[in-house]
């Protein structure tokens, strides 16, 4: 009798596993089963991002990143098990499954070869433009703030039609008396932007020097002076690099939709056409 039952619960994991193994398709020879892309959307999940319950996208993830480490195969650039598990660890991402695990490699692995395929192939050939560096400059001043010392003036519950009344001033003294004189009551206060309120990083990220921002919401502000902190010393050569390496991602994205083109991409399951 226990080699009967023996024999039905091997038999009813050999079905199971079989099950969980189903291949739903393929790319370029590489096998995607159902069990791959159940794993795939459990590590989204655990990256806190949305798509949680989006197998398809799960399924095109995985996809492309089998196109890209077979892409950077042909340049040598071949990360490891080893080189993903360094990136695992930093990523504090909880108890890992296997399949999971297997899957965070995979991810890691195919990001690794991308960034160094973008790093040798693309980014030399890049020229960013003054605007593309001042655009970028202005985004992480938005977004981060910079480390510049400003000194502010600030206008607050001052009406749209006061407010067009200030005018350029000389200098820091002037624009204060101008508000005093208007009826306001100026508040002037120096800080490192990256210190400011999003709202505050926002309106003075590309404000001219002693020019007046616009009235929103009933206040106005006005820049006096800036001045470079030590952190700032390398902040352009950064900011260049950014600009370039968000050009040069621009272009990989067109590379990698040629490459998707000529893979050899199988669907077994409806559920998945792309």
């Amino acid at each position: 009798m226990k080699k009967i039952v023996s024999v039905f619960i091997g038999l009813f994991l050999m079905i199971d596993c079989s099950v969980a193994a189903t291949v739903v398709g393929s790319v370029n020879g590489n096998s995607i089963t159902d069990s791959d892309i159940t794993a795939r959307t459990e590590l989204i999940a655990k990256q806190g991002k949305t798509s949680t319950t989006n197998r398809k996208q799960a399924f095109q993830n995985i996809i492309d990143d089998y196109i890209k480490l077979n892409y950077a195969a042909n340049f040598n650039v071949k990360p490891t098990d080893s080189d993903a598990d360094k990136e695992l660890k930093n990523m504090n991402l909880g108890e890992l499954s296997p399949t999971v695990r297997s899957m965070a490699r995979l991810a890691i692995r195919s990001d690794i070869a991308w960034q160094v395929l973008m790093a040798r192939t693309i980014v030399p050939t890049i020229e960013v433009t003054d605007k593309e560096i001042a655009e970028e400059k202005t985004s992480i001043a938005k977004e981060h703030g910079l480390p510049l010392e400003i000194t502010l003036i600030r206008l607050v519950d001052i009406p749209k039609d006061v407010s067009k009344k200030l005018s350029k001033p000389k200098d820091c003294d002037a624009a204060e008396k101008m508000a005093a004189d208007l009826g306001g009551v100026p508040q002037r206060f120096t800080a490192m932007q990256y210190e400011l309120s999003i709202d505050m990083r926002e309106r003075t990220a590309n404000l001219p020097l002693l020019t007046w921002s616009e009235n929103q919401d009933g206040s106005v502000v006005l820049i006096c002076s800036e001045k470079k902190g030590k952190e700032y010393k390398n902040l352009d050569e950064i900011i260049k690099q950014n600009a370039s390496f968000k050009k040069a991602s621009l272009i990989a994205d067109q590379q990698l939709k040629q490459l998707r083109r000529k893979a050899v991409i199988i669907v077994n399951d409806e559920r998945y056409k792309l």
